[in-house]
């Protein structure tokens, strides 16, 4: 198990920043899948900041791993999270962005997301491939937007699947486990002390870490700061 812990989330954003810059350079497009979360938040500020000139963001290709069914206008939108941070702020183009249409319903954004994804990335093993898909973890295990409550989600036939916040009912579109564990490289960005228990239980296989949805990820590399492994 790949296992690497950094001081803090600024440290480990830093890292993921370098190794996403030496990534670029060695590969024509580079499809990476992104989460929510104020990790990846850091990431977006660290590659804006210090990379902005540095990667050409012509090979970069992105998507979203779960996003909420809102407007690309609304706070809460992953794609809109990635927008005010680091899209807005470098020479990215258009065409690269393949987001989820959250403005849609959630059956029709869950579809058409899945044909965007079948006619641009390439597939291996018959199903779509990403270089990186980066993940976060919530304090109740859930990854992606693939709840313990769901966990069902996680083995669908679909490549992306309907999903909905267990407590505000809030609905999204997924990936499904198939298409997280087809990447050739799973990022685990995991930071703050609320993730630690369910972060020692998953990596120890420890009580009940089997009904979390994040402990059925395959072969992640695990990015984590120092509350987040205290339990380690």
């Amino acid at each position: 198990m790949n296992i690497n812990i950094f001081k803090h989330k600024q440290a480990l954003a830093l890292h993921i920043g370098q190794l996403l810059f030496d990534k670029s350079n060695n590969q024509e497009r580079l499809n990476i899948a992104l989460s929510g979360g104020s990790t990846p938040k850091a990431i977006f500020d660290e590659l804006a900041l210090n990379y902005k000139d540095k990667i050409d963001w012509n090979k970069i290709h992105l998507y979203w791993g779960d996003e909420r069914c809102v407007p690309p206008s609304d706070s809460e939108s992953n794609y809109k999270m990635t927008y005010d941070h680091l899209l807005s702020k470098v020479n990215f183009p258009e065409e690269n962005i393949h987001r989820v249409k959250g403005e849609l319903n959630v059956n029709e954004a869950c579809n058409d997301y899945i044909d965007e994804i079948e006619k641009t990335v390439n597939k291996v093993n018959d199903l779509p491939q990403f270089d990186i898909v980066i993940l976060g973890m919530g304090a109740d295990g859930h990854t992606a937007s693939i709840f313990p409550y769901q966990i069902e989600l996680w083995d669908s036939e679909e490549i992306c699947v309907p999903a909905k916040h267990p407590e505000s009912g809030q609905e999204r579109v997924s990936f499904s486990g198939k298409l997280i564990n087809n990447a050739k490289e799973i990022y685990f960005l995991v930071t703050g002390i609320d993730k630690a228990e369910k972060v020692a239980e998953i990596i120890n296989q420890k009580n009940t870490y089997q009904s979390y949805p994040a402990s059925l990820v395959k072969t992640p590399l695990w990015f984590l700061d120092e509350e987040a492994a205290s339990q380690l």
